[in-house]
């Protein structure tokens, strides 16, 4: 309708973060802002979007490929939070005519690093199993010890991938006392020994790590990169902790080791289907530490987009006609 403010659709605000720490008095005055908390799919997502002719997507929460954005003609302009999404289909928005811009990132590795060393020390503690709570008041579960955790220090940490996480990975585990151990596709011993890390085989890593952390962007050729054949070379007691893509884990196989007793536990922060359905058999696990995609999560990554998305919405409605 000519002279009606320009509709921008914020979605996937689970944290309700761009909501509360966007400052939105200079946007609203000039445009129509819808956020969802919740996640859409589907018709409900189409029905949203349909007149949007801004978008803005919290990182890669929802896809946004060729198929949808055919169905969105006056949309004009897509921000992301942080510096890349992996689930926007840039190259159809491009031929569409939709501008493209993304946010800052602020402190997301260092954030990435302690939720990663959170779930390690969950595992390695059993924590889950001997948590005190209104639903789990015994003092001590007998079951809770049907494997008695062990210490970290003298254990090997096995980093797939050492980039700027995994470098602050292998200080921690060193801190703790482990021998830190690494690979990656393009991984070269005088790279691993600049951080005090030794270069392995995959093979090695796997079969000698007491703790398997994956610090890696997916490519073809690492995804399922852990698999059925790769996950049956860790150790009956080692742990795994993914806080980085789910893409590196062929998930049904990464389930029958773990149902399977075949390794000791996970710890969980990405999932090829987010939010976790209800029903996924991860969930009847009790070897498993599951969290919900948090590993980012920080007051000052959010507050970073936050300011970014500020910024990205000004300058386009600076240019927009309504």
């Amino acid at each position: 309708m000519a002279g009606a403010l320009p509709g921008v659709v914020v979605l996937d605000d689970w944290e309700n973060s761009l909501a509360n720490l966007v400052d939105w008095s200079e946007i609203t005055p000039r445009a129509e802002v819808t956020i969802h908390r919740q996640h859409l799919e589907g018709a409900d997502l189409l029905r949203a979007l349909k007149d949007a002719r801004c978008l803005v997507l919290f990182r890669d929460r929802t896809v946004v490929d060729r198929a949808l954005l055919a169905q969105l003609p006056h949309l004009e302009q897509i921000i992301s939070t942080g510096s890349r999404n992996q689930k926007l289909d840039g190259d159809a928005a491009k031929e569409f005519g939709i501008g493209v811009g993304f946010t800052e990132w602020g402190p997301s590795k260092a954030s990435t690093c302690e939720m990663a060393w959170s779930l390690i020390l969950s595992c390695a503690r059993r924590l889950p199993q001997l948590q005190l709570q209104p639903t789990q008041p015994h003092w001590r579960r007998p079951d809770a010890f049907d494997v008695l955790p062990q210490v970290l220090a003298g254990k090997t940490l096995g980093l797939v991938g050492l980039g700027q996480i995994g470098q602050r990975m292998a200080a921690v585990g060193q801190a703790f006392g482990m021998q830190v151990v690494t690979w990656s596709p393009n991984m070269t011993p005088e790279r691993a020994s600049a951080h005090g890390v030794e270069a392995v085989a995959l093979d090695e890593l796997l079969a000698t790590s007491h703790v398997i952390s994956l610090h890696l962007v997916p490519s073809a050729a690492t995804r399922h990169l852990l698999n059925a054949e790769t996950i049956a070379r860790m150790g009956r007691d080692a742990i795994l902790v993914n806080t980085s893509r789910a893409e590196l884990v062929h998930m049904p196989a990464l389930v029958d080791a773990l149902r399977s007793r075949k390794i000791g536990f996970a710890g969980l922060d990405v999932f090829e289907q987010e939010p976790l359905p209800a029903d996924h058999p991860l969930l009847a696990l009790d070897n498993v530490l599951l969290t919900p995609h948090y590993g980012f999560i920080c007051r000052e990554v959010l507050a970073t987009f936050a300011s970014g998305l500020g910024k990205n919405l000004a300058t386009w409605l600076a240019a927009t006609r309504n």
